[in-house]
Order: structure tokens, then sequence, then C-alpha cells
């Protein structure tokens, strides 16, 4: 009775040692093979172009990235504040500032990626010197981007803003027009199908590259490479520390991107980083 007594003994003991064996495998796998899945929002060129160079990165980290691509420049912003995001990529700083300050949002920036250029474009005219009186030129509607276009208006010498304004300049800010130019104001997006109907039209980088224009050869007069309009990752507030955020800014921000967007986009797109 006492043999089989001990017997029984041993054979719980060792049940109990397999069974805490095999728990802490099994976390161990679990945690091994488990995967954080980062959604991030963006217009298609360049940054979508720009992400899809990570997700090898990213996935050898343990983030599985995708990307969901947007034509507009209003609903990537919703739908990171209503945490359909995880982050953004396809504005600059002034832009974010301002929309969250118009919707009350709270939505920040986790760093600057990349510049694109904003430049005028045209398909009647190949020289700044021959715009005709009374010229119809096509900007951005948004209060960022339209005022950003006024002042590359201003520094092409086609006409003046009152002093101080900068790029929150409006419409109303001009005070020297002197060749009485129509300044016409048009979605971010749809800028370039109104080259048909306009004299000129003042057009982000991106957009410009999704209709096939190369900002660098195609365009009449661009903005310096020093333009304080770099593209931004945003978002909600209180995540830029997330792990998968700084493994997401790491990569974004690494020699790897750098060397594709010099060789991709050849100065249409510059690094800020």
């Amino acid at each position: 009775m006492k043999k089989l007594l001990v017997a029984l003994l041993a054979l719980v003991s060792l049940a109990v040692v397999a069974a805490g064996c095999g728990g802490g495998d099994k976390k161990a796998d679990n945690g091994a093979d488990k995967k954080v899945t980062l959604k991030v929002g963006a217009t298609a060129v360049p940054h979508a172009e720009i992400l899809n160079q990570i997700k090898g990165t990213l996935a050898k980290e343990g983030v599985d990235l995708q990307i969901i691509e947007f034509s507009d420049y209003v609903k990537p912003n919703l739908a990171l504040n209503d945490k359909e995001l995880d982050a953004n990529f396809f504005q600059h700083e002034p832009y974010l500032d301002t929309f969250v300050s118009e919707r009350k949002m709270n939505l920040v920036s986790a760093g600057k990626v990349h510049i694109e250029p904003m430049g005028i474009y045209s398909k009647k005219i190949k020289s700044l010197n021959d715009i005709p009186e009374g010229a119809k030129i096509a900007i951005p509607n948004d209060p960022s981007n339209g005022g950003r276009a006024l002042a590359l208006l201003q520094s092409a010498k086609l006409l003046k803003l009152k002093d101080g304004v900068g790029v929150k300049a409006t419409v109303g800010d001009i005070v020297g027009n002197d060749k009485k130019l129509k300044i016409v104001e048009i979605e971010a997006a749809l800028l370039p199908r109104s080259m048909d109907d306009t004299d000129l039209s003042v057009i982000n980088s991106n957009f410009a590259m999704e209709a096939k224009l190369n900002p660098v050869k195609d365009s009449l007069f661009t903005e310096p490479k020093e333009s304080p309009y770099a593209n931004i990752v945003a978002v909600r507030k209180g995540d830029e520390n997330r792990p998968e955020i700084q493994k997401l800014m790491n990569a974004l921000r690494s020699p790897e991107v750098k060397k594709f967007i010099d060789e991709k986009y050849k100065g249409a797109v510059v690094a800020a980083f």
C-alpha cells in the first residue's frame, strides 16, 4: 500500500511538472508569434510608395503594416480621430494644425519624413513671362495649402500680399495684382484636372506626381527645398510613444528610405531627416 501511494505521488509530481513546462512553452510561443497590426492611412504617391518600402523591415520587428490609401486630405484625419487608423502619412504640419484646431481633435505629429515642393503648372503657358492679363489661376481651397500657394505666387512675382501674412494668406490679402489675375480655389486633389480650364494651377507634388507630372521638369516655378512644409506622420495625442509607432518612424527615417526617395523621385520629393 505504501509503495502504491509513493508511486501515485510520483506520477502526480510528474504531471504537474509537465503541465508547468507545457504552459511555459505555450506562453513563449504565443509571445514569439504575436504580431501587432499597424493601420496607416496614406495618399498613393509618394506616401504609400514610401510605406511599402518598410513593410518587410517592420514585419521582422513584429509589426504588420497595413496601408490604407486615400485620395483626399480630409478622410485620413477623420479616420485617425475615429480610431479606424493608428496613424496617417499624407500632410504637412501647418495643415494638421489648422485641421485639428477647426475640428477640436487631439492629433499630433510623430515626426517629419519628407518635403514635397509645391509647383506652378500650365498646359497653355511655357513661361511665367507669358502670362496674359486676366489669367485664371487655380490654388488649393484648404487654408494652409491655399496660403502656401499664394505665398508661392508672390515668390514668383505674380502678385503681392499684405505684409506679414505669409503662408496664412487668403485671397482677401492680395494687395497687388497688376495683371488682374483671377484666383480660383479648388480641392487640392482636383487641381491637376483643372489645368485644361485654367492658365496656371498651383499643385502639391503628391497630386502632381499622381497625374504623371514631374515637379522638377514640368513645373514653371517651384518652392525652394528649404520649404518648411515637411510631410509628417500624424497620430492621436499620446500614441507617439507607442513602441510600434516608434518602429514605424525609425524605419521611415532610415538610410534605406532616404536612398529610395533620392533615387525614385530625383528632387520632386526630398528627405527631411
